[in-house]
């Protein structure tokens, strides 16, 4: 079986990229509004501290754009931003869409349930589309491809 890339189609990323850029504007005017008002030498420290956050915030979010999985004949490949992992598949028990709640809405995504160790999402299936038919779609792949190389 062929290497299958899974990962955000195009118009995904441009979409995630608009609330990226809006999230972290809205973030930078909050920084520079503080900085702007805070005249007292010891209230710098929040103002660095909410500049740190928004950095992080940036970074998370383009990670989570770019992250792909690559499925492969030996195992599952978590491509993102920041690192790279290899996951066989002796290694995986089942694959699982998971849902989370949060005060931004509800979101699913594909998890790996591992024989031994944590849970681990995959990269580039994050949506917040109840019925989102592409994630279907990397659910079947991934699942085809695990059941192939389990099945040799």
């Amino acid at each position: 079986m062929p290497d299958v890339w899974i990962g955000f189609n195009a118009y995904d990323q441009q979409r995630y990229w608009w609330r990226n850029g809006i999230g972290t504007l809205a973030l930078i005017g909050v920084v520079v509004a503080m900085s702007l008002t805070t005249y007292q030498p010891g209230k710098w420290w929040w103002v660095a501290g909410f500049g740190v956050f928004s950095v992080v915030v940036f970074v998370s979010t383009v990670n989570l754009i770019y992250g792909r999985a690559l499925l492969t004949a030996r195992g599952l490949e978590f491509r993102t931003f920041v690192s790279r992992r290899v996951i066989p598949w002796s290694e995986v028990a089942s694959i699982e869409r998971r849902q989370r709640v949060t005060r931004s809405g509800t979101w699913w995504d594909l998890q790996v349930v591992r024989v031994r160790g944590r849970s681990l999402a995959v990269p580039g299936t994050v949506t917040n589309r109840m019925m989102d038919a592409e994630l279907g779609r990397k659910q079947v792949a991934v699942q085809e491809h695990w059941s192939r190389a389990v099945a040799d």
